[in-house]
């Protein structure tokens, strides 16, 4: 896997918007008490053990917000952290350091958050060589954010939206009254070419009927392990090439066995929408 990259517009836009809420027309406590010719200093700590994300993030908040701000000795993303851990330092006017702090916390605490629990995730699959992939189910504006920290932390990328990949889920089947064969069929005859077409089973006869249907991704949603198992094999038997992934309310606790099925990756949503915020403080120095 490539290092992950971020796009510099997209960037652009998140912070805009997250200064802009933040500041509003400006900190009216900082301004009451804070020198303008004060200088500070200060750290970026780790409060717990977790995997660094975002900090590409930090600097380019930085650079947009005051160039004054200078980030040093800070260490680089995918970085194993442990509490007490020494993230970057920082120093420059305190004005504009205190008015900063939050939406810079924010940034590294979430983006780590997701790069943390997708790392655990994927350690958890050591070893039988099924891949771990986020879903769209990210804070809206934050996806692209959200899915470079999965990368961070170990995961590959599902499809970035509705545009590069034909996701055959229940809800389509249940409004074109097709069953998943003939949604796959359909699919093919109407989608643009050269995408990938993926769809949603429940059922072992409907995951035979899928791949036979010329599928390229079959996703088991809502299976036990057991059905599962069932289903990969009626799948190899068909279309052997056929990718198989499994979805639905997978947790730490059962990712384990649903890798040992035979299926070729796992997708968890849980990874970007219920990721708990890695603790990541900034400490002032006293003058």
């Amino acid at each position: 896997m490539g290092r992950p990259r971020l796009d510099r517009q997209q960037v652009d836009d998140v912070i805009a918007l997250a200064l802009a809420e933040d500041l509003g027309p400006g900190d009216v406590t900082t301004a009451a008490l804070i020198d303008p010719a004060r200088a500070a200093r200060g750290r970026l700590v780790a409060r717990a053990a977790g995997v660094l994300a975002g900090m590409p993030v930090a600097r380019r908040l930085l650079e947009r917000f005051d160039r004054r701000i200078r980030l040093s000795r800070a260490a680089r993303d995918g970085a194993a952290l442990e509490r007490g851990t020494i993230l970057a330092r920082l120093d420059g006017p305190a004005g504009p350091i205190l008015s900063v702090e939050r939406t810079l916390l924010n940034f590294l605490q979430q983006l780590s958050g997701i790069a943390t629990a997708t790392r655990r995730c994927v350690d958890l699959l050591a070893g039988t060589g099924v891949e771990l992939l986020d879903t769209r189910k990210t804070v809206p504006g934050w996806r692209a954010l959200a899915k470079y920290a999965v990368a961070v932390g170990g995961g590959r990328n599902h499809r970035r939206g509705l545009y590069d990949q034909v996701l055959i889920k229940d809800n389509h089947l249940a409004a074109s009254g097709l069953s998943p064969a003939e949604a796959v069929s359909a699919a093919r005859a109407r989608a643009p070419r050269g995408l990938r077409i993926e769809v949603e089973v429940e059922t072992v006869r409907d995951a035979r009927a899928a791949a036979r249907a010329g599928a390229d991704i079959v996703m088991l949603d809502n299976m036990t392990p057991a059905r599962m198992t069932r289903a990969v094999r009626a799948i190899r038997a068909v279309r052997p090439r056929t990718l198989i992934e499994a979805s639905g309310r997978i947790s730490p606790r059962t990712l384990r066995a649903v890798a040992q099925t035979g299926v070729d990756r796992i997708s968890a949503g849980a990874i970007t929408h219920s990721a708990r915020a890695l603790d990541i403080a900034l400490d002032l120095e006293a003058p």
